[in-house]
């Protein structure tokens, strides 16, 4: 009788090279469903729902934020027990009703709504192709893998935002836009199911087989002890926590403010468009070359210099006018996020053993995408109070704070593992 063997599983890309690019497939889809909400809903609750308070226009982005900010810790540690597949298919199902749900809004609590749907989509969707890629790749390379995860997913936002700006100047606000996330939500359910495999058995391998210096051994920490070490004891979690949660404070600020204050100042439709899709192609494209930078260079040099190139950013948007100085600035915002990003999430995953890494990966994003609900209230309470330019100079100075902090107190985590002796 001929008896059969599975095939061994091994880390690294190149040895899980159908399974990485699928995922990279996967997250396209993920951040094209942001991208259609970064230029026309601000639009539509300004021109359809005549709301006039930053505060309330924001909303949508405070209500996406907090919900995703949520998600993201339990899919982490319900990935951690249950297997990443489940979660990932959870979230897109979650996704399908959102476009619909803007298309016929007859008033804003439904967009609202809607946002709560597509941040708790996007904290399971996003969090486990993330993480699935962290469990294939194993400790050589991560960085260069986040690169490629957070391009692909940061492209997409900027290639639906301007897609979506574009058939919104020829047909309108609503509905055309968002037939697009129609078939964006349908592909990325039907590549998860039909092609999408299970990666849980990878964090065991590599726990196996590596000694990892910054992360020892032992039992899966509570959720209540890793947000606790994350707030302030543990240096390295606990400066990829603040600087992550700054960064999406200015990102939410970015999204849900500045095309309302383009438009105000006659800046048409397009180009505010062309301007808010700038922003996060120039992330997406950068951090094919930031991620595999902090593999070589390390982790810290990146991520301080990234905040202190998006506080200069943020001060260009603030202080100069017109079309061109502002594209400038977007594109330098764009660099200093790429810059941050994925080498915070590298970071984050250096200092987690593999068995808990997707609850130490939740407990980050946590921390991150709260930023946005964070930003989304702040400048919004600003911006009311003084005006959309002063909101965007007082978050750029917490920016650039926030760099010199991860300069004063975070040390280098990326890893040296040694493998261990296999019999």
């Amino acid at each position: 009788m001929r008896t059969t063997s599975a095939v061994p599983l091994r880390l690294g890309l190149s040895a899980n090279a159908r399974q990485f690019w699928l995922l990279v497939a996967v997250n396209a889809f993920v951040g094209a469903m942001i991208g259609l909400e970064r230029t026309v809903p601000p639009l539509i609750a300004e021109q359809e729902f005549n709301l006039t308070s930053s505060s309330l226009i924001l909303s949508f982005v405070a209500a996406f934020g907090l919900v995703k900010a949520i998600t993201n810790l339990f899919a982490g540690r319900l990935g951690d027990k249950y297997g990443r597949r489940p979660v990932l298919l959870a979230g897109w199902l979650l996704a399908l009703p959102v476009p619909l749900m803007i298309m016929l809004a007859p008033s804003w609590s439904w967009i609202i709504a809607a946002n709560l749907l597509l941040g708790a989509s996007q904290g399971l969707t996003w969090s486990t192709t993330v993480i699935m890629k962290i469990d294939l790749v194993g400790p050589q390379g991560r960085g260069f893998a986040m690169g490629l995860n957070e391009a692909a997913g940061y492209l997409a936002v900027a290639a639906s935002a301007y897609l979506t700006s574009v058939i919104a100047a020829n047909y309108g606000l609503r509905p055309e836009p968002f037939y697009l996330g129609v078939a964006f939500a349908a592909a990325g359910l039907a590549l998860t199911a039909l092609f999408v495999r299970e990666t849980l058995p990878y964090t065991r391998l590599e726990a196996a087989h590596y000694r990892v210096a910054n992360a020892p051994a032992g039992a899966t920490p509570s959720l209540l002890t890793l947000l606790r070490e994350g707030v302030w004891r543990n240096r390295a979690l606990a400066s990829a926590n603040q600087a992550g949660l700054v960064n999406n404070l200015n990102d939410g600020v970015a999204w849900g403010l500045l095309p309302v204050y383009f438009a105000a100042q006659g800046v048409p439709l397009v180009q505010v468009g062309l301007i808010a899709a700038t922003y996060p192609a120039v992330w997406g494209f950068a951090q094919l070359l930031t991620g595999a930078l902090s593999d070589s260079w390390g982790r810290k040099g990146l991520i301080v210099t990234g905040m202190l190139v998006q506080g200069v950013a943020l001060l260009g948007i603030a202080l100069l006018n017109g079309f061109v100085p502002w594209m400038l600035s977007a594109a330098l915002l764009g660099v200093g996020t790429a810059m941050v990003y994925p080498t915070l999430l590298a970071a984050v995953a250096d200092a987690s053993y593999p068995t808990w890494r997707g609850t130490a990966v939740g407990a980050y994003r946590l921390w991150r995408d709260g930023g946005l609900a964070v930003g989304a209230i702040l400048g919004g309470l600003l911006a009311d109070a003084l005006s959309i330019p002063a909101a965007v100079l007082i978050v750029a100075v917490l920016t650039a704070a926030s760099g010199l902090l991860v300069a004063v107190r975070m040390p280098e985590t990326l890893p040296r593992p040694v493998p261990s002796e296999v019999s």
